[in-house]
Formats: structure tokens, C-alpha cells, sequence
């Protein structure tokens, strides 16, 4: 536990999901994998629709509505669907068809596996502290074991813009009913996690978890409050 700020009173502690609590990267891999074999199956059209192409129309629709980026889910819905009417399928074949590729994505999204670490040292943190998760992504805490420990999730999407945007910092304080520097917010991104959280007056932790240096990584704008290399450490908070 390395401190680059005095660490004031905690009264909450703020989590993110992805490569905070777990590892993300053969989540996705999967994820992508499941789903784009389920877009393929659904219609002999969609055969052979490739990755590359998926990824063209995801593009465009970022290009075309800059904003979407804030709700990941809404943006691979909105692309699957576009993909189909792409490849000649019907605007109503086109939704169907979304949908039921968006159920393959849903569950394979949440298909995590939590390290024992993880559920100990929230057990034991939520003992003392309220804890709410704040992500970016679509992982639903509940489908893999992590929901008990929250007192809410916030995702970007239905509950604001993206981290590093503040909204859903906001919102968490607001609806904890404090002060934005009474809580301490713990990522693995120097942007979105770090930056966003100190920018708004939060506290913040950066889990460094793949040996990073903090001098020497491009995105680091502004310091954390503290670092950790495991999560476990927090549990010197109580």
C-alpha cells in the first residue's frame, strides 16, 4: 500500500467491476465469441458475416452517434440489429433477431469467475463500510455472486455517462448522503477510475495489478490518493 495523498475518513467505499473484483479479459474473449456465433446462427444470411464486418457497423454507429459510447449495451444492441437489416433481413427480423443475440451476449457477459479474495475482502469491507459498484460495463453483479455486498450498482448507460464523466460519481454520493470526498473509489483505470473519481472530489485507490509504474504510464493524469497491488489490502482500512 503505497500513499500519494493523506488519506482522509472513509465513510463508503466505491468499487468498479471489471479488472477491479475479477479478471475481465477471458470474459470477453468468450463473450464475443458466444455472441457473434449466436448473430451468425440466427439467419442463413448471417452465415458468414464476419467480425470485421461487425465491427465496421459498430464504428459507424459511433461515428454517427458519438454519445452511444456511454451505454455499451444499447450500442451492441443497436449494432446487431443494424448488422441483420445490413445483410437484407426485415427491420421487425432485424429487432428479433437482436434480441436473441443480446440473451447469448447477456449470459456469457456474466459468466465470471470471482477470485476467493475478492468475496473475502468484500464480506469483510461491507461489515464497515457501505459499498456500491460503479462500472462502465455490462457484467450483472448478481449473476455471479457479488450483488450481496452492494448496497447499489450503477452502470453507464441507464444511470449517466461513462466514467470518467461524473455523473454516476454523483449519483452515489447523493444517494449515500455524502460528501463527496467521504468516499474512496477503487479502480484499475487511471482515467475513468482515478481521474474521474479525484476530479469529482472523491477519494481514490488505483489496484495496480499487472505491475505498473505509476511515473511512467501515459494516461496517468492526476495521482490516486493510494495504491495497492491486491485487493485484500483494503481490509487495513477497518
Amino acid at each position: 500500500m503505497h500513499f500519494y495523498r493523506p488519506l482522509r475518513p472513509v465513510a463508503a467505499i466505491t468499487f468498479d467491476l471489471d479488472d477491479t473484483l475479477y479478471d475481465n479479459g477471458p470474459v470477453i474473449r468468450k463473450t464475443t465469441a458466444e455472441s457473434h456465433a449466436a448473430l451468425q446462427a440466427w439467419h442463413p444470411n448471417m452465415q458468414d458475416f464476419s467480425v470485421a464486418a461487425y465491427q465496421e457497423i459498430r464504428d459507424q454507429l459511433l461515428t454517427e452517434e458519438p454519445e452511444i459510447y456511454h451505454d455499451v449495451t444499447e450500442w451492441r444492441r443497436r449494432a446487431v440489429a443494424r448488422a441483420m437489416e445490413t445483410m437484407g433481413l426485415t427491420p421487425a427480423q432485424a429487432q428479433s433477431g437482436a434480441a436473441e443475440v443480446m440473451s447469448v451476449f447477456a449470459r456469457w457477459r456474466s459468466e465470471v469467475q470471482v477470485p476467493a479474495e475478492t468475496h473475502t475482502t468484500l464480506a469483510a469491507l461491507s461489515q464497515r463500510f457501505p459499498l456500491v459498484a460503479i462500472t462502465n460495463g455490462n457484467a450483472e453483479p448478481a449473476r455471479f455472486g457479488l450483488e450481496s455486498y452492494f448496497q447499489f450498482v450503477l452502470r453507464a448507460g441507464p444511470d449517466g455517462r461513462a466514467k470518467p464523466y461524473e455523473d454516476m460519481y454523483r449519483i452515489a454520493a447523493q444517494r449515500l448522503g455524502l460528501e463527496a470526498q467521504q468516499i474512496l473509489h477503487v479502480g484499475d483505470d487511471l482515467t475513468t477510475d482515478v481521474a474521474g473519481a479525484v476530479r469529482f472530489g472523491m477519494q481514490a485507490c488505483w489496484i495496480n495489478l499487472r505491475d505498473g509504474n505509476l511515473m511512467k504510464i501515459a494516461d496517468s493524469r492526476l495521482l490516486p490518493t493510494l495504491e495497492i497491488t491486491q485487493l485484500a489490502s483494503l481490509t487495513a482500512l477497518i
